[in-house]
C-alpha cells in the first residue's frame, strides 16, 4: 500500500488560490477514479476536483471556507502500489488535518465540525499496532425547529433569509414566512426542496393539540460561516461601494406600447423564434443608446487612473441562483437581435443556476443590466459591477393613471433605476443616456429601425 497526494491543480488564468466550498468525501471513505472529491471556487466559478486514482481517503487538506494555494495539498489517499508520496517520508511526517491543528473552540462549532478531519495514519506499522480510529461522524444538518413546539424562527432578529426570487414567490403563494424555513443550500439558502419539507412538517404538526404557539418565547442564536459564492459577492459589493462614488438616477417610463408590440411579436413569431420578455428589448435599447454615449460602455482602472472604452458591448445580466447572485455575460450584444439575445440569456441563466457556467461566461462584462422581475419594487439603487461605470436596473411594471391629452388613462409604467460612477460619468450625461433609452422603449418601433 502507498500514499497518493492530490494537490490543488492550476486552474489557469493566473489563479493563485481557491476556496474550498464543499467536500464530497470524508476520511475513511473509499473513492473511485474520476469520482468528485471537492468543489472549489475561483473568483466566480465553482470547479469540481475529481480523483485521478482509486483509494481510501486518509486526510483532507482544509476546511470548508478555507483558501488553498495552487499546488497545496488538497487530499491524501491510501492506494494500491507505491503511490506518489515517499513511504519513508510519510512515516516521518504524519499528516494532520485542519481540524487537528485548529483551535478547540473553532472545531467545536457544529457547522465546522462537519468538515473536521481525522488525523492521518502514521504508517503501516502504527496501523498494525493499534486499530484504526473510525472517521469522525458528520455533524448533523441543523434541523428546522418550526412546528416542533409551534413556529420558531430559524434566524436571529434582523437576519434575512436567503432565497431566489422564484422561491420567495412560491413561499408567498403558499403563505409561508421564510423566517421559519430551514435552508439547506449554500450559506443557508432556502430551496424549493426546503419549502416542500417545511410544508410537510407543518401539516404533520398541525394534527396535534396545542400546536399553535406563535407567541412562544425564543432563545438561542445561529451562526453560520459566510463562504463560497456568498463571500465573493460580499467582497465584491463592499469593494464596489468603497471604491466607487455611486449616484442613482431614476426615470419613469411608459412601456404600454412596448408591451403591445411584444405581445404582437410573440403571437406572430413566438412558435418559431421563441417568446420575448422585456429584457431582450431593453438590451437592444441599451446597445443603441451606447452608440450615442460610448463612455457608458467602459471599465475604470482606478489604480492606474485609466478609463477604457469598448467597441463591443458585452452585457452582464445579473441572475439570481440558488448559490447567490451571478452575472453571466452576453458577449457582442451589439450583433444580436432581440430573439438571439433572449436565447443567449436563457442559455447563460440555465448554466449559472445549474453551476455549469464557465469562468469566461461569468466575466468580462462592460455594462450590466439587473432586474428583480415581478419583485422589482418601485425604485432600487443598484450597485455597480466594478470596474464598470454604469448599471441599468429595471423595476416592476404597474398600471398607473396618467394624464394624456387632458384625459386620465391607465398606462403600464415602469421605473428605470440606474447607477453611475460619478468619477467618470457626469449627472447630465447619465440623464441624457437614460432619456435616450426611454425614447427607444416608449417608441419601440425605433428599436428595429437603424
Amino acid at each position: 500500500m502507498g500514499i497518493h497526494v492530490i494537490k490543488m491543480p492550476d486552474l489557469g488564468e493566473g489563479i493563485a488560490e481557491v476556496e474550498v466550498v464543499a467536500w464530497h468525501v470524508q476520511p475513511g471513505d473509499t473513492v473511485k477514479e474520476d469520482q468528485v472529491l471537492a468543489d472549489v471556487m475561483t473568483d466566480k466559478a465553482t470547479v469540481e476536483i475529481p480523483s485521478p486514482v482509486a483509494g481510501t481517503i486518509t486526510s483532507l487538506g482544509g476546511a470548508v471556507g478555507q483558501s488553498l494555494a495552487v499546488g497545496a495539498e488538497l487530499i491524501r489517499l491510501e492506494v494500491e502500489g507505491a503511490g506518489n508520496f515517499s513511504g519513508e517520508k510519510a512515516k516521518q511526517e504524519p499528516v494532520k488535518s485542519a481540524a487537528a491543528t485548529a483551535p478547540a473552540e473553532e472545531v467545536g462549532d457544529p457547522q465546522l465540525a462537519a468538515v473536521a478531519h481525522a488525523e492521518a495514519s502514521n504508517g503501516a506499522a502504527a496501523k498494525a499496532a493499534a486499530p484504526a480510529a473510525p472517521p469522525p461522524p458528520k455533524a448533523p444538518a441543523p434541523q428546522s425547529r418550526a412546528y416542533q413546539n409551534g413556529p420558531v424562527p430559524m434566524r436571529a432578529d434582523g437576519e434575512k433569509p436567503l432565497a431566489a426570487p422564484a422561491v420567495r414567490q412560491r413561499a408567498w403563494d403558499l403563505g409561508i414566512e421564510l423566517q421559519f424555513v430551514h435552508g439547506s443550500g449554500p450559506a443557508g439558502r432556502i430551496t424549493h426542496a426546503d419549502l416542500d419539507a417545511h410544508v410537510a412538517g407543518r401539516r404533520g404538526a398541525g394534527t396535534g393539540a396545542g400546536s399553535d404557539n406563535r407567541y412562544a418565547k425564543l432563545e438561542g442564536e445561529h451562526a453560520s460561516p459566510v463562504i463560497g459564492l456568498r463571500r465573493k459577492i460580499a467582497e465584491k459589493m463592499q469593494e464596489a461601494k468603497r471604491q466607487i462614488p455611486h449616484f442613482t438616477y431614476v426615470e419613469e417610463i411608459d412601456v404600454t406600447e412596448l408591451e403591445l408590440l411584444r405581445a404582437q411579436l410573440n403571437a406572430r413569431y413566438g412558435a418559431e423564434r421563441g417568446k420575448l420578455t422585456l429584457l431582450p428589448l431593453l438590451m437592444r435599447a441599451v446597445v443603441l443608446a451606447i452608440r450615442q454615449y460610448p463612455m457608458m460602455n467602459a471599465r475604470y482602472d482606478d489604480a492606474n487612473n485609466l478609463l477604457t472604452q469598448y467597441d463591443p458591448v458585452h452585457l452582464g445580466i445579473a441572475a439570481q441562483t440558488e448559490a447567490g447572485l451571478m452575472v453571466p455575460v452576453v458577449r457582442h450584444a451589439e450583433a444580436r437581435d432581440p430573439w438571439d439575445s433572449a436565447a443567449e440569456v436563457a442559455r447563460l441563466a440555465d448554466a449559472a443556476r445549474t453551476g455549469k457556467a464557465t469562468r469566461e461566461e461569468l466575466s468580462g462584462s462592460t455594462i450590466t443590466i439587473t432586474s428583480l422581475g415581478p419583485l422589482g419594487g418601485i425604485v432600487t439603487t443598484p450597485v455597480i459591477n466594478r470596474p464598470e461605470v454604469a448599471i441599468i436596473g429595471t423595476n416592476r411594471i404597474v398600471d398607473r393613471p396618467v394624464i394624456r391629452d387632458g384625459a386620465m388613462v391607465a398606462r403600464k409604467m415602469m421605473n428605470l433605476s440606474s447607477s453611475f460612477d460619478h468619477r467618470v460619468i457626469d449627472g447630465q450625461v447619465a440623464a441624457k443616456f437614460i432619456q435616450t433609452i426611454r425614447g427607444y422603449l416608449e417608441t419601440p418601433a425605433t428599436i428595429f429601425v437603424e
